[in-house]
């Protein structure tokens, strides 16, 4: 499959997949950035990517996020990048919360991120009056 991307800053590296079995590229930081503690910032990530029709494309964090930045949580969890979120002011960013009680630095170019294309469909959504008849018994009832 071929994407398009656009770097904004030609100096720092395409993405890549760092080997040959990843399922996810890595993302860098345009710009240096401090979180203070309990602080957000949103990292700027250099690309904008025209995600192809059929796919959403996933932000996640990278393995070593807890280690090489402690304290730095990513507050969603996962970002999905929609189809239409591709135009000339649509880099992609990441939002970063700092729990910790230390500043955390994230320096330019430095990889932050990794993300990865995950086929979608669309469902007909039907409402009904009754679902099934039986529950399974809620959050967190399978132990």
């Amino acid at each position: 499959m071929k994407v398009k991307i656009k770097r904004i800053d030609k100096s720092l590296p395409l993405p890549t997949y760092e080997t040959a079995g990843a399922v996810c590229f890595d993302l860098s930081a345009r710009e240096s950035v401090i979180v203070q503690p309990g602080g957000l910032a949103k990292i700027k990530l250099n690309i904008i990517v025209e995600t192809p029709a059929g796919y959403m494309l996933m932000l996640v964090p990278r393995s070593s996020l807890p280690a090489k930045k402690p304290g730095l949580i990513y507050p969603h969890g996962v970002g999905v990048i929609d189809q239409d979120y591709r135009g000339p002011d649509d880099e992609l960013m990441l939002q970063v919360k700092n729990v910790g009680s230390q500043s955390v630095e994230i320096k330019r170019g430095e990889r932050i991120a990794q993300a990865g294309f995950v086929r979608i469909e669309h469902a007909e959504l039907e409402e009904v009056e009754e679902v099934a008849a039986s529950s399974r018994g809620g959050f967190g009832s399978t132990g």
